[in-house]
């Protein structure tokens, strides 16, 4: 475990890749409302290993049964505000902006 001022920018720098790394999942998914098209399926491997690197920060800054905690409660954060930061803008489903022949 980390003490002191390195553990708290370790544990600031794995909420970030955490939260970066779902983000590029979400908006490589079909359904996400917050971009006209999805990202590329490049985008979202480049966010599963985003959250590889966080949860290792995660671990190594606070220990294995707390860094697994914050790990998944940053992804849950995100995930969950997502959503709603897309309802709040008032984005159509993508497959309701896409025309179908």
């Amino acid at each position: 475990m980390t003490n002191g001022n390195t553990g708290n920018v370790a544990i600031f720098c794995a909420f970030l890749l955490g939260f970066l790394g779902a983000v590029l999942i979400y908006l490589a998914s079909g359904h996400q409302r917050l971009l006209a098209k999805p990202l590329t399926k490049g985008s979202g491997t480049a966010g599963w290993v985003a959250i590889c690197a966080s949860t290792s920060l995660w671990w190594q800054a606070s220990g294995s049964a707390a860094g697994l905690a914050g790990s998944m409660t940053t992804l849950m954060l995100a995930w969950v505000t997502l959503p709603y930061l897309a309802w709040w803008r008032g984005r159509q489903p993508v497959s309701k902006r896409i025309a179908r022949p």
